[in-house]
């Protein structure tokens, strides 16, 4: 019977423990199925946050952008103000000054005259008298102001500068006179006073504009005494008018002769004749030449064809003469000692051949003043007797 007993309550207890095993068997059933139903119902839901979490964020970041970007503006339009205040500020006196100004331009205009003391030339010019006026003052008193430096030398004469042979003989003439040329010739004799030989020479101005073609006066006019120096002459030409040339009394004649010297820049003559076949040979020559008033010239007489009559002329004493740019001709009429009846006859010679040059548009008074002196020594008037 106690087996028996046993083993009911053994059969008992163990359908208990099964009964127990199941209830918590189907508990967790239950559990696991509630876990995985709220984990479905959770996992939409977290898809759903998921999906509007990305569109979130990027709202975000534009909402940043948006509120930088209207800083910036911001910022920026401050800035603008605050430089248009300046610039108004500043702007306004020069706008209230021009205002001022075209205010009171236009009231004066109104109260001007057309004409008389009361217009506006007038006017105008009594103001910068005026201004004139005060500058001057102002400048008078500033030199007053200044501190006194000693007196200011005082230039001599001219005349007291010179040495004393030149004082003694410049008291023979006298300035405010006018000679005929034959007592000018004589008082310039007494007035020399190198050791050598003194040139005479004669100085004219003229009433000529040189720029003016026709007013450039340029010709030659043969000395009858000739000037008192020796001229030597150079011909170039072929050799047939080579030995004319040499006969006639020319220091240089030929062509290879004289292009060889050209060569070499040996300019050992006074005088260039050249035939006008042989001009085109010294064009390369012409720099050489022409400043030292060399090269041959039709105008001169020097570009000919009679080559024996144009040496002779140049060895008589033809000489050249020229107007300069202050409308006055420098030249030689000979030597002291040549004495007042040759330099008489010389003086007059180029006179008459200067008059014979007044161009056809001066209707006026061609020859302005004359005056003759010698090397070192003063000058004298000459009476203008020649127009």
């Amino acid at each position: 019977m106690l087996f028996g007993i046993n083993l009911v309550k053994i059969i008992n207890v163990g359908s208990e423990s099964r009964a127990i095993t199941t209830e918590r068997i189907e508990m967790a059933k239950k559990a696991t199925t509630t876990n995985t139903k709220d984990e479905v119902a959770k996992t939409p839901v977290a898809a759903t946050g998921a999906k509007d979490s990305v569109p979130a964020k990027e709202t975000k970041t534009k909402e940043k952008a948006v509120q930088k970007k209207t800083e910036t503006r911001e910022k920026v339009a401050k800035e603008e103000t605050k430089t248009r205040e300046k610039v108004a500020k500043e702007e306004t006196p020069a706008k209230k000054a021009t205002a001022d100004d075209t205010e009171t331009t236009t009231s004066t205009e109104k109260n001007f005259a057309k004409a008389g003391k009361r217009s506006k030339k007038v006017i105008e010019e009594e103001k910068a008298e005026a201004q004139r006026k005060e500058k001057a003052k102002i400048n008078k008193q500033l030199a007053e102001e200044e501190v006194k430096k000693g007196q200011k030398p005082v230039a001599r004469p001219l005349v007291e500068r010179r040495g004393k042979k030149y004082q003694a003989v410049a008291k023979l003439v006298d300035k405010t006179k006018t000679y005929d040329l034959k007592n000018a010739l004589d008082l310039v004799i007494k007035t020399a006073t190198t050791k050598f030989d003194s040139t005479v020479e004669i100085h004219v101005r003229l009433n000529v504009d040189p720029r003016q073609a026709d007013q450039n006066i340029r010709s030659t006019v043969s000395l009858p005494n000739g000037t008192g120096k020796t001229v030597k002459v150079a011909v170039f030409a072929p050799d047939d008018q080579a030995k004319l040339a040499k006969a006639a009394g020319a220091d240089f004649a030929g062509d290879e002769e004289l292009l060889q010297m050209l060569n070499k820049e040996n300019l050992d003559f006074d005088v260039l004749i050249s035939t006008p076949a042989y001009m085109p040979k010294l064009g390369k020559y012409a720099r050489l030449l022409g400043p030292k008033g060399l090269m041959p010239n039709p105008k001169a007489g020097t570009v000919t064809a009679d080559i024996k009559k144009a040496v002779t002329e140049a060895k008589a004493g033809k000489i050249e003469y020229r107007v300069d740019k202050q409308s006055i001709i420098h030249t030689v009429v000979g030597k002291v000692s040549f004495g007042t009846d040759k330099l008489l006859e010389n003086a007059e010679s180029f006179m008459n051949s200067l008059k014979n040059q007044k161009p056809a548009s001066i209707k006026s008074v061609f020859i302005k003043s004359v005056s003759i002196s010698t090397t070192m020594g003063p000058s004298v008037k000459v009476e203008n007797v020649y127009n």
